[in-house]
């Protein structure tokens, strides 16, 4: 008999050429889980994660699902597992799920955030899983800026020149922006995104925060349906995939958002009513 099983994993994706398998022998987070599962498994396993991220991008949370025709604790997936996973990768919540559950098509939405490091001098902890910008940023304009953002639109200004969706249009249900410290936190969540999306959301918002454009280029940029427009893309290093909603029928191990090095705060949603 086939069971379906969810993960939640984290990995630091410093050393990956993103989530997903590749040729030649690229590593990838997707290759390094499935080898490691069909360990416990005894069998070849295929994983399906919620939201693929690109070379040098963590998560705190990806969603990810399998079918196999063994009957093993939860534990196992979880303990056992990470015995066979490199140390950046880790798999912290598991359960069994029903059969039409798929970590892709049943999400509702998905959430990242991205972090920035806002200092003269460069860090030397936490290098890897942050964005670092030696000029000192305007939170207050960042925050004003990220409001035009939320809602239904044409994200064409927003998405990578390759990117393969055949639609630019996206729902951004919640955009806010806080800063802890020296770390400045983008925290969005939508229906979908498009490719490199989060990252140009936050060249634009790293340049109002320097002072270099005004509030109002976030609107114009978002308007002009134009990749050219819409200046640099930031780097990957401080992107995290932190969340998937699904229906709560599914009954998905739910786990508190990350990146963990941050200090937790009340999540302050600023979303669209229905």
């Amino acid at each position: 008999m086939t069971s379906k099983v969810v993960l939640i994993v984290e990995y630091n994706g410093s050393e990956y050429k993103g989530w997903q398998s590749q040729k030649y022998g690229v590593p990838s987070v997707q290759e390094n889980l499935e080898k490691a599962l069909e360990v416990i498994a005894d069998h070849p396993v295929k994983v399906i994660c919620a939201g693929r991220t690109d070379s040098g991008v963590h998560a705190s949370a990806q969603v990810v699902h399998f079918e196999t025709d063994v009957m093993r604790h939860e534990r196992a997936w979880t303990l056992g597992v990470n015995t066979y996973l490199p140390a950046d990768i880790s798999v912290l919540a598991a359960s069994y799920v029903a059969d039409d559950f798929h970590a892709r098509f049943s999400a509702i939405s998905r959430r990242y955030r991205y972090v920035i490091y806002s200092s003269p001098l460069r860090p030397a902890i936490l290098a890897s899983g942050v964005t670092w910008i030696y000029k000192l940023l305007d939170v207050e304009l960042m925050k004003a800026a990220a409001k035009c953002f939320v809602g239904k639109h044409d994200f064409s200004s927003f998405r990578a020149v390759g990117c393969q969706a055949n639609t630019p249009i996206r729902t951004v249900l919640h955009f806010d922006v806080q800063q802890l410290g020296q770390y400045i936190v983008l925290d969005v969540r939508a229906n979908a995104f498009l490719h490199h999306m989060i990252r140009n959301f936050a060249g634009v918002l790293m340049s109002i925060g320097a002072g270099e454009e005004p509030v109002s280029w976030a609107k114009a940029v978002l308007e002009a349906k134009d990749r050219t427009k819409g200046g640099i893309t930031a780097p990957p290093t401080g992107l995290y995939f932190v969340d998937a909603q699904y229906p709560e029928s599914f009954n998905v191990p739910v786990r508190r958002l990350g990146p963990h090095f941050l200090p937790y705060v009340e999540e302050p949603f600023h979303e669209l009513q229905s």
